[in-house]
């Protein structure tokens, strides 16, 4: 058994992408998703617009089930996940297994709302109302205008760099 240090079938270095390796070099917020049906997906290609109204503007998989539940009812609910909830991260990427369902397991406490359910934690969180989409690269541009804020407790960040999870410095 050989044990690599690399992984054996990663695209050679020369062959890849220049703008996912200049993506891949911006450290990125991991925040959830979720409309009602229900549907979530972890998204952290986004940005919030300060403004009044505020905006949230995100890249989508344009094949998810949370793009057909955004596009059917023009809501989302967006919320940032902390650094304990990697586990948490990879379930709504579909990188973990979800049995039984993405909102069925017994460790959280779901809180529906009418943009989608958010976690009933007392948690900071922001309900979206869709004024535009496109497509985008690979994906679907969303703007949403936020029509309500709940602060909570801050916590620490989950983020993402370089396609890991990484904590910020204390």
């Amino acid at each position: 058994m050989t044990i690599h240090t690399t992984d054996p079938f990663a695209t050679p270095e020369p062959e890849r992408s220049p703008v996912r390796r200049l993506r891949g070099r911006l450290p990125a917020p991991v925040t959830l998703w979720t409309a009602p049906g229900p549907a979530g997906l972890t998204v952290s290609s986004l940005l919030v617009a300060d403004g009044d109204p505020g905006r949230v503007v995100g890249l989508l998989d344009d094949e998810s089930e949370l793009w057909s539940a955004v596009a059917a009812t023009g809501r989302f609910a967006v919320f940032p996940l902390t650094e304990d909830e990697q586990g948490l991260a990879d379930r709504f990427a579909g990188l973990a297994p979800a049995p039984g369902g993405l909102f069925t397991q017994v460790t959280e406490d779901w809180q529906e709302t009418g943009y989608g359910p958010v976690l009933a934690d007392g948690r900071t969180w922001a309900g979206c109302r869709v004024e535009t989409e496109r497509s985008c690269g690979w994906g679907r541009l969303i703007e949403g205008v936020i029509e309500t804020v709940t602060v909570g407790a801050e916590a620490e960040p989950l983020t993402h760099y370089r396609g890991r999870y990484r904590r910020l410095p204390k």
